[in-house]
């Protein structure tokens, strides 16, 4: 199995691992109660998905 002949810089790794990174999650608003929510997921906030309500709301 061949190995590396010289030592690749920190440079070097740093500027491979420059696209691998976490995106931030994409959040839209709900179209009932315009609170904001995570896309493709029920309002934490009314219980609505997609103009039908599809889980009770928690009370706090």
């Amino acid at each position: 199995m061949p190995l590396p002949k010289h030592r690749h810089s920190k440079q070097r790794r740093d500027k491979r691992r420059t696209h691998q990174k976490i995106a931030a999650p994409g959040v839209g608003t709900c179209s009932h109660c315009h609170h904001p929510k995570l896309t493709h997921r029920a309002c934490p906030n009314c219980g609505y998905y997609n103009g039908k309500l599809v889980a009770v709301p928690r009370e706090v």
